[in-house]
């Protein structure tokens, strides 16, 4: 890896020679000047502004740019679940924007309570309580801060390449240096970071699960006392790279933290709704954390809302902000939000994704076999991680091959993410048809083959 690369956990880089060719490639009239405009009237920042393409329509699994060009999209930041404008949640937000637009603050409205009813009888455990902000980001900081109100401490365990948000708050307790460093400092002050779970690239050295006696479970045990004031401890169930935890490994930090008087905030953002084979990601592990944040899908893919979900007791700080935001109970968005529910649950999505993802991983294994450049293969449901290596002995991340990769197939009509420079991430819509996984996945199949 060159010197001073910095490694995005969350995408892939906009400054790299080949996504300025692709992007300059993009020469039909009408899309040349949509992309020349947007750089000309966005600050540029990394992973988004200059963009790569454009877009024109989203419908389904697909997208479409200003020249025509259909791509499945297995990104869709997250948000798309259930595919990009399903007729039901636009049939619902039209509806409710003849009902009732907007409701100011301090004043209630029938579906954000019902809304908020839904994700309390959802959640596990005793998880009843719920705020709403227009982004994750800002759910996550409503957790951060409900977190020092119901202990009365300020530090924070987290990990390392983790993304929680863009916010000061978030980005303290996130763990990517494009969020954290240079312009972002100074941060929050107590934000203790640990290495995260990677069984197949374990900080800590260890050959596997087999042989490590959960060392990265006991790392925050370890810091936890050490510390003796920690409010919180935030991580992702599943790492959206992705990368799955050990057996027991929740459950080992949940223990942990009770010993220790610290909460266990989990953020459900990119993982919730579904995506990964049941409606919580966390459910998969048996624990249940005192804070549950979630976002992106919750909205339908066309509206903004996250939430944030604590445990009825933490309800303590009634006399602060935790969040007090404009939209926090937009009838429109909770409307949204509340049909999202209704088709994951009517339609069987997380029980869909479970049974479409696990075949799609058993496929990608047994290609694995047969490629020298495949590391690892990895994921939960619809969350689907190919590790990319120069060689399998040394495992030596093939940035370079992963670059080719992923402009090799958005040429062939398939958009994804990189995640930590050479991980084929694929997060597809829930509602895909098995037809076309398959055509992705020979599609991605392809493209690693021709090197």
């Amino acid at each position: 890896m060159a010197a001073g690369r910095i490694v995005h956990t969350e995408g892939e880089s906009n400054t790299s020679a080949m996504r300025r060719t692709f992007a300059q490639g993009r020469d039909e009239g009408a899309t040349r000047d949509l992309l020349d405009r947007d750089a000309r009237a966005f600050l540029h920042q990394s992973l988004s502004s200059p963009c790569v393409s454009t877009i024109a329509r989203a419908e389904g699994i697909w997208i479409e740019d200003t020249a025509g060009r259909r791509y499945m999209d297995f990104h869709g930041n997250s948000v798309h679940h259930i595919g990009y404008g399903h007729p039901r949640v636009v049939a619902a937000i039209k509806d409710q924007l003849d009902r009732l637009p907007f409701a100011p603050r301090r004043f209630t409205n029938e579906v954000s309570v019902r809304l908020a009813e839904t994700l309390g009888a959802l959640a596990p455990g005793a998880l009843s309580k719920v705020l709403f902000t227009t982004g994750g980001s800002d759910a996550v900081e409503v957790a951060l801060k409900l977190a020092r109100a119901a202990t009365g401490r300020f530090k924070t365990v987290s990990f390392w390449d983790a993304f929680h948000g863009a916010g000061f708050g978030a980005a303290s307790v996130g763990g990517e240096a494009t969020f954290r460093s240079h312009v972002a400092g100074p941060l929050l002050a107590g934000a203790e970071h640990v290495a995260p779970f990677h069984c197949y690239r374990c900080p800590y050295g260890h050959a596997g699960p087999q042989a490590c006696a959960l060392a990265c479970a006991a790392m925050i045990d370890y810091v936890l006392e050490r510390e003796g004031d920690v409010a919180a401890v935030v991580g992702e169930p599943m790492r959206a790279t992705p990368v799955p935890p050990p057996p027991g490994f929740w459950k080992a930090v949940r223990a942990a933290c009770d010993r220790h008087g610290a909460l266990l905030i989990l953020d459900e953002i990119p993982t919730g709704l579904g995506k990964t084979g049941s409606f919580f990601a966390c459910e998969q592990d048996d624990v249940v954390p005192d804070i549950l944040v979630l976002g992106k899908a919750l909205g339908g893919g066309i509206l903004p809302i996250a939430a944030a979900i604590a445990r009825a007791d933490l309800d303590v700080a009634g006399d602060f902000a935790l969040g007090h935001y404009t939209h926090e109970k937009n009838p429109v968005t909770a409307r949204a939000a509340l049909e999202t529910i209704a088709v994951i649950r009517d339609e069987g999505l997380a029980e869909r994704a479970a049974r479409l993802g696990g075949a799609a991983l058993e496929r990608l294994r047994e290609f694995a076999a047969h490629s020298p450049h495949v590391g690892d293969v990895r994921g939960r449901g619809l969350m689907l991680g190919v590790e990319l290596v120069e060689d399998r002995d040394t495992r030596a991340p093939a940035h370079a091959l992963a670059e080719r990769v992923y402009y090799r197939c958005l040429e062939a009509g398939l958009s994804f993410k990189i995640s930590a420079g050479n991980v084929v991430t694929l997060s597809p819509p829930m509602v895909i048809d098995p037809a076309d996984l398959e055509r992705a996945l020979s599609t991605v199949e392809g493209a690693i083959l021709a090197g």
